[in-house]
């Protein structure tokens, strides 16, 4: 069975390109040349999940979330509002060690005017949530994320406040070396759909910013919403009916499965990380303008999705062994040549 025959199974016209397109070049106003990185925060948004960006200070991570913010068109809805200039609900909490859980996830205060308590919601309730330097807070505080990732709602005493349907995360953290940072617990590392790191833009890229860096830092000024909310939700409905081809599903299944064999690998994989690579997978390839899921987009996502999920026996190594696994299951899959 050929990808052109996969392409037949899904009759379902996806949304414009032309919109994936204008949100890539609207963020890339800010973020210069990192095209690649941008398309894996797209697909994380679209698959429905959160990402992590993990590198240096000063490489673009913060302005990347707020630039994806201020490119989507908000509206009014329950537990939040529309941002006075038109754009979703963008909240940037700002992780340090002295950080409560209460200061995410909000709490009960008293109102002299009813003489009862009413909750307070915390800066968790909105739509992008920029989580900045999440590895400078304790454990504790990380793990207050837990919930609203996983179950999309947050639980205060015996209250359950569900979330908006629309809720992304952006963490950021700097690498674990650095002083004064704590590794995440790897049930929250668990909860991002992918890590990435931003990594230094080219020379002439880094030029271009130097020259255009006054534009570059005012982002409310030089960017506009080129999306509404409404649209990154049925990309999400969209993404879920992307064809995967029954030999690279197999793949996915090789892959992961592999990882809980190999001899340097001390934690392998689990099933939900199987499920996430797919949802990915279909996000992809919605982005790239295709309702159907090729070999390159294992070979491009496999490390990102995949790597902060595994416990190597050699930590410095360990991404290689990963590579080597995925490296093998593309050589089963080119054979089979699916494309053609």
């Amino acid at each position: 069975m050929e990808h052109s025959d996969a392409l037949n199974m899904n009759t379902e016209t996806p949304p414009s390109p032309n919109k994936i397109e204008q949100l890539a070049a609207n963020i890339a106003k800010i973020i210069r040349g990192k095209d690649r990185e941008i398309g894996k925060v797209l697909t994380c948004l679209i698959a429905g999940g959160h990402i992590l960006l993990e590198d240096l200070p000063g490489l673009g991570k913060t302005s990347m979330a707020k630039a994806l913010a201020f490119s989507i068109e908000g509206r009014h809805i329950e537990n939040t509002r529309k941002d006075q200039d038109g754009h979703v609900v963008f909240k940037r909490i700002q992780f340090t060690p002295d950080l409560l859980p209460m200061d995410l996830i909000g709490t009960y205060i008293f109102d002299d005017r009813n003489k009862d308590f009413i909750f307070k919601p915390g800066p968790l309730f909105g739509n992008i949530i920029l989580a900045d330097e999440i590895n400078r807070a304790s454990p504790k505080v990380q793990s207050a994320l837990l919930e609203c990732m996983a179950e999309n709602q947050i639980t205060v005493g015996e209250q359950t406040y569900p979330l908006d349907e629309f809720f992304f995360v952006i963490a950021t953290q700097n690498p674990i070396e650095f002083e004064g940072t704590y590794p995440l617990p790897a049930a929250q590392l668990d909860r991002f759909f992918m890590k990435i790191r931003f990594g230094y833009v080219s020379e002439d890229k880094e030029l271009e910013i130097y020259r255009n860096y006054l534009s570059i830092n005012t982002i409310p000024e030089t960017i506009r919403p080129v999306l509404r909310y409404e649209d990154i939700l049925q990309m999400r409905q969209a993404a879920e009916k992307v064809t995967v081809h029954p030999e690279i599903l197999q793949a996915v299944s090789n892959i992961v499965r592999t990882t809980r064999e190999d001899t340097s690998i001390r934690l392998g994989a689990s099933t939900r990380s199987g499920i996430i690579f797919i949802r990915c997978l279909r996000a992809y390839a919605l982005i790239h303008n295709r309702d159907y899921v090729i070999e390159d987009d294992v070979k491009e996502l496999a490390v990102d999705v995949l790597n902060h999920r595994i416990i190597y026996k050699n930590q410095d190594e360990g991404e290689t062994a990963l590579e080597h696994i995925v490296h093998r299951e593309l050589e089963r899959l080119a054979a089979l040549k699916l494309q053609g």
